[in-house]
């Protein structure tokens, strides 16, 4: 089955969709419930294997974007499936992951070459629209984390 890069999937037979499945490009990852009994649990669908966003050679920077939303989400899915499928367009982006707790902690963690990157992202209309919206709407609290990656590795069981 394709899809299209950066759009969610939900996967069957998961309760309170605890897993979502989003392609990245070549790359797949894995939005898990923290806590749930079906983190780190694999489709038995055709598609590759779920890994986290590659290790790339620092340095990179990572913008770790934590939040709580309110009950009223009109209009966040479009908005943020729009926001995944711009950020692709800023030279130096390298990839997103996501995760959500239980009690409605949601994590995204997007990932840039450098800081110019991050800034262009940072600074592009569409997005402080849709910032603006949700410190209006969406959102109850967040936090924004930006940091400098000095070491990064990656492991995939054989």
């Amino acid at each position: 089955m394709l899809h299209a890069p950066g759009q969610i999937h939900a996967i069957q037979g998961i309760e309170r969709n605890s897993l979502a499945l989003r392609r990245h490009g070549a790359n797949y990852t894995l939005s898990a419930v923290i806590g749930s009994p079906y983190a780190g649990a694999m489709s038995n669908h055709s598609e590759p294997p779920v890994v986290p966003v590659e290790a790339y050679d620092p340095p990179y920077y990572a913008a770790v974007f934590t939040t709580v939303r309110t009950q009223d989400q009109s209009g966040y899915s479009e908005t943020s499936a729009r926001m995944e499928d711009l950020v692709k367009d800023v030279p130096g982006f390298l990839g997103i992951d996501h995760a959500q707790t239980p009690g409605g902690l949601s994590i995204t963690v997007g990932y840039f070459r450098d800081a110019e990157a991050l800034n262009a992202w940072r600074c592009n209309p569409e997005h402080r629209a849709a910032q603006k919206r949700g410190q209006a709407e969406w959102y109850q609290s967040y936090t924004l984390h930006v940091a400098k990656v000095e070491r990064s590795h990656r492991f995939i069981r054989p």
